[in-house]
């Protein structure tokens, strides 16, 4: 068949409309439902034990929208779109934003690590390095006070060693009190005073306005091997410490379930919030997931666990949704489950 010129014209502007619909960047983030993935496969302990069940991480897939991808997500249930400065900050690429959340996804497998060697009284040694400021919160006490790089040695004459010791000393202040904080900044010693203030979305809460990163060494026997790879981002947390656990431990925590789940976890087994919670829930559910963790916030209002639940009835889900605030409420659950 012939293509006379008007028909070839024609072609050709179907032909980068189409192109331009589907590879043109928007300033726009697209979160949706992504999918689990068995942990067995990401974790591995050295001389483990198996299990018949299967703990699960979920995701949620993110991307920069297209004019397509834009129209699809608009009509499409469970998924967002955000303005990209409210996901990636102006001047930081796609390369350098999932490099910061993989760096992310390490330290929560140590923090995962740590937990579940210490639930199961096996080998560990943690060697303690210093307590790093990471960020200074704009408009808070420490801003022009702290830097980023800055090691607190000391909180008013109290050495510290972790960030949580950090936290622990600043929870016993007022708002307007004075603290006295020992910083090594750049090689040298020098003691910076302020008064502490409040979150302005968390009017209750009295702190410095940083955010504090933990530099220790951890060594365990036997050893783990991690292999995560793409998946970024804290919220693996919890169900990497579940894994490692069931992996050390004779009992079967699983009892021959599909088990998913989410949430961030530190080094004292807490379980914390996390984004995405309702897109996890039908990743869950679609994927055939018997049980699912989800972060109980203590039973605040609007908690992950309450957004968990309304999802799983919306969806119509046989999938139980059980909430937890540390790792031991996961795993009295399982060990109240009867064998599959």
């Amino acid at each position: 068949m012939q293509i006379n010129r008007k028909q070839f014209i024609l072609y050709s502007i179907i032909l980068v409309l189409v192109i331009f619909l589907s590879s043109f960047k928007l300033d726009y983030y697209i979160y949706q439902p992504g999918g689990i993935y068995a942990l067995d496969e990401v974790v591995n302990v050295d001389q483990r034990f198996e299990s018949e069940g299967e703990m699960h991480l979920v995701t949620v897939r993110g991307g920069q929208a297209t004019p397509i991808y834009y129209l699809w997500a608009k009509i499409r249930p469970y998924y967002e779109i955000y303005d990209l400065d409210d996901i990636r900050p102006e001047g930081i690429s796609q390369e350098e934003y999932m490099n910061t959340q993989l760096h992310i996804m390490e330290s929560s497998q140590e923090a995962a690590t740590v937990v579940a060697f210490k639930a199961s009284d096996r080998e560990i040694d943690i060697e303690y390095k210093g307590v790093y400021v990471m960020g200074v919160v704009d408009g808070m006490p420490a801003d022009g006070n702290l830097q980023p790089g800055d090691q607190i040695v000391e909180i008013d004459g109290k050495a510290v060693n972790s960030s949580q010791e950090v936290l622990e000393i600043i929870s016993n202040y007022s708002k307007g009190e004075d603290i006295e904080a020992k910083v090594i900044r750049e090689d040298e010693e020098m003691n910076v005073s302020f008064a502490l203030g409040t979150f302005p979305n968390e009017p209750d809460r009295v702190g410095m306005g940083v955010s504090l990163v933990t530099d220790r060494d951890v060594t365990v026997d036997p050893k783990v091997n991690f292999d995560s790879g793409s998946i970024g981002g804290p919220s693996a947390g919890l169900m990497m410490s579940l894994e490692i656990y069931d992996q050390l431990t004779t009992e079967d925590i699983t009892k021959g379930y599909l088990i998913a789940g989410t949430g961030e976890i530190d080094y004292e087994g807490n379980v914390y919030r996390i984004g995405g919670i309702d897109k996890k829930i039908v990743a869950a559910d679609r994927d055939g997931a018997d049980v699912f963790f989800a972060p109980n916030e203590k039973g605040k209002d609007g908690s992950n666990y309450e957004v968990a639940k309304q999802t799983a009835e919306k969806i119509g889900t046989d999938m139980e949704v059980v909430p937890v605030d540390t790792f031991q409420d996961a795993i009295d659950y399982l060990e109240s489950l009867e064998t599959k």
